[in-house]
């Protein structure tokens, strides 16, 4: 027994303390963070901006509309731009986009961390914009024409009555899928970038140790699914007091 717990301390003492290598699981920590907040920035900017076309589109065809004025034929020129994006995004799998993006796309550039954050916010963007789309279409077209009937734009009706009803419906599929982003960052150890996943990986190489770096990394991923998850539920419980 005390040459198990000689045994774990050693192991504990290669992975953490030796070379202060307790500070590669804080750069790395803080790498996933970054890529994750500027990634799901990028996702939320470009579902939004998708879903808004797609619903749109949607909207125009369920009222019978012909596409004969000029704007209506843009509309359908950009859905099916937005239909071709997320077909190819949500059919391909992530890693493969992270490959693509710094291999190619970035082929010349020595900036990993940008290569990340555009790979993941596209990525996530295809998963936002339908979980947007389907919020906004899950409100009653009677609120468009009523709207209408007040005075109110297509722009004005969508975000100020629209868009505020579509988000209190869509916030815990929104919130999953920034936690299923932050988990996803780990695939970009594939391509050398020194986030958590790659750091863990790199003490275990060198101490060939696999219990302390593995299971560090996997705690910290839980630690921060589990603050989100927290800070989901007090935001939907808030939304939710609004209403009363």
């Amino acid at each position: 027994m005390q040459q198990f717990f000689s045994d774990l301390w050693t192991s504990f003492e290669k992975t953490f303390i030796y070379d202060d290598r307790w500070k590669f699981f804080i750069d790395g920590l803080l790498a996933t963070l970054r890529i994750a907040f500027f990634a799901a920035l990028l996702g939320v900017l470009l579902g939004f901006l998708v879903a808004a076309v797609r619903s749109t589109y949607d909207m125009r065809r369920q009222s019978g509309k012909r596409p004969l004025r000029f704007g209506d034929v843009i509309i359908n020129i950009l859905n099916v731009i937005c239909n071709i994006y997320i077909t190819v995004i949500r059919g391909t799998p992530a890693v493969i986009q992270v490959m693509i993006m710094y291999f190619i796309v970035f082929a010349n550039s020595r900036n990993k961390e940008l290569a990340a954050v555009l790979s993941f916010g596209i990525n996530s963007g295809a998963y936002v914009a339908e979980i947007v789309r389907s919020g906004i279409m899950s409100i009653d077209k009677g609120q468009f024409e009523a709207s209408r009937s007040l005075g109110f734009n297509y722009t004005s009706t969508m975000f100020h009555i629209i868009l505020p009803q579509a988000f209190k419906n869509i916030l815990p599929a929104l919130g999953n899928e920034f936690i299923v982003l932050v988990k996803e960052t780990s695939v970009a150890a594939y391509v050398g970038i020194a986030e958590l996943t790659y750091v863990g990986n790199l003490i275990r190489s060198r101490t060939y140790e696999a219990f302390f770096p593995l299971i560090a990394v996997a705690l910290i991923y839980l630690v921060i699914v589990l603050l989100l998850t927290f800070l989901l539920k007090k935001l939907e419980r808030r939304l939710r007091s609004s209403d009363h």
